[in-house]
């Protein structure tokens, strides 16, 4: 468990249970509902990342174009201000996912993607988005001995494909680095990974999207679309949205087009914050480049700092709710908060005594594939992007983009790709949906206690590609 006698759960007793990023005093305040009738060019339903940067770069291609965004609670309420704030240049959620899956285009979407992520930090800049952008880098760390051969021969196969910024650690190169007794080896990906506040890049970008005359409503869920002869219609609780075209950013809650709900398995992903770190506390740590982590067991944990020398700690659990609903009551989840304690001090024994301040959960749009899908529907006239399970922070602003192509239909090089044109497998409906993501949890335990031996089920889930994960 942890050292000596401290109870890991103590750290635990004085904890908020709220993100701790939408716990901030510059929170701005809810904007008004629709009430009535609007009309407009394009219609975003969802005001997270995906919806945001679908807003913001409509405008910015086309400051004419007249653009309506509607949000069910507060823009950046759901995953968007609830993630662990690691902003990656992949849109494959890896490079190991993209070559097995696109392995064609592997060397182009490697570069869209990078190019993606220097799009994003230039429009930080030009919009004058302050979210505590640090490109840092992340390091996958090796806790178990076949980690560390699986982590040198993706270095070696990185260099091969010509993937480059990825360097190998050694035990005591990555201790050198963040240090815990836990850690066997590590692979620092030094130039695709940024670490940022993800409410506050929620709040810029709404911001900026006001700024160039966005018109958004909050706490006015979408809840019925239909064709027109024009365009679509959005019903809302108070009124409807008309527009010519509609982008759908909904992610893992219940899409308007009834049909893609089969391919979208929300699942509950929880998190704890530390409370701010002293100097020697950090010190005993390391961890002067700031870089984020991951573990590369299949139930991972991902941990990194926050500007204010806090310590976030999430992963694990993946936990999926029978009928895959979204509620407020999922939110929270005790029994992985004290699991992800108890790991937390194994990792970092030199933090006894160190306090957790926040415990927080959110729903993660889990495909199949274990990367976004994009599409259109009523002939054209709507587009989606969803399914970025848990790579969405960096991956969304190019999925904004891949939807304005497609709305406006052009062929680009993002609406050329394999990837954009292809759909992951849907889950199967309950109780066999059930069955199986819980056959497949019990499976990904047994290959981590097992050497990363993968079982039967693992192997034919693979061969079939289809995948659960987070």
């Amino acid at each position: 468990m942890a050292t000596g006698a401290m109870n890991p759960v103590k750290a635990l007793s004085d904890a908020t249970p709220r993100p701790y990023w939408l716990d901030d005093p510059s929170r701005p305040e809810a904007l008004p509902a629709l009430v009535g009738d609007e009309y407009c060019d394009l219609l975003v339903v969802g005001g997270g990342y995906t919806g945001l940067w679908t807003a913001l770069n409509a405008k910015e291609r086309d400051p004419g174009r007249d653009v309506v965004l509607i949000e069910g609670q507060e823009s950046g309420w759901a995953a968007s201000g609830r993630n662990g704030g690691f902003c990656a240049a992949s849109l494959t959620h890896g490079w190991a996912n993209g070559r097995a899956r696109w392995p064609a285009e592997l060397t182009a979407l490697e570069e869209l993607g990078h190019r993606n992520l220097d799009g994003l930090e230039a429009a930080l800049a030009r919009h004058g988005i302050d979210c505590d952008y640090e490109r840092t880098g992340e390091i996958d760390v090796a806790t178990a001995p076949h980690q560390v051969h699986e982590l040198k021969e993706a270095a070696e196969e990185a260099d091969s494909l010509g993937v480059r910024g990825h360097v190998f650690l050694d035990r005591d190169a990555v201790r050198a680095e963040v240090d815990s007794p836990t850690f066997l080896a590590g692979l620092w990906n030094r130039r695709g990974v940024a670490m940022l506040h993800p409410a506050r890049l929620a709040w810029g970008l709404k911001r900026a999207c006001l700024a160039l005359g966005v018109r958004i409503y909050e706490h006015t869920p979408g809840t019925e679309l239909s064709s027109r002869s024009a365009g679509v219609a959005v019903r809302t609780p108070y009124g409807r949205v008309f527009a010519r075209h509609a982008a759908l950013g909904t992610n893992a809650f219940p899409s308007l087009v009834k049909r893609l709900r089969p391919y979208i398995a929300p699942v509950y992903d929880y998190a704890l914050m530390t409370e701010p770190l002293t100097p020697e506390q950090l010190a005993s740590v390391g961890w002067q480049r700031r870089q984020g982590l991951s573990d590369s067991a299949n139930h991972f944990h991902y941990f990194r700092l926050t500007a204010d020398r806090r310590i976030l700690w999430g992963g694990y659990d993946i936990v999926y709710r029978y009928g895959g609903g979204v509620r407020a009551e999922y939110d929270h989840h005790p029994a992985t908060y004290r699991r992800l304690a108890g790991h937390f001090f194994r990792c970092f024994p030199q933090l006894e005594g160190v306090r957790f301040s926040h415990t927080w959960g959110g729903a993660i749009d889990t495909c199949s594939r274990f990367s976004a899908f994009f599409g259109t529907a009523h002939r054209g006239r709507v587009a989606y992007a969803m399914g970025f399970t848990g790579l969405g922070v960096g991956a969304t602003r190019f999925g904004a983009d891949v939807m304005l192509d497609l709305l406006g239909g052009k062929r680009t090089e993002r609406t050329e790709l394999e990837m954009v044109r292809s759909k992951p497998l849907p889950f199967p409906p309950e109780p066999v949906r059930s069955v199986g993501i819980g056959i497949t949890q019990w499976a990904m335990t047994r290959a981590d206690a097992n050497g990363g031996r993968r079982n039967f089920w693992l192997k034919a889930m693979d061969r079939a590609g289809l995948g659960f994960d987070s």
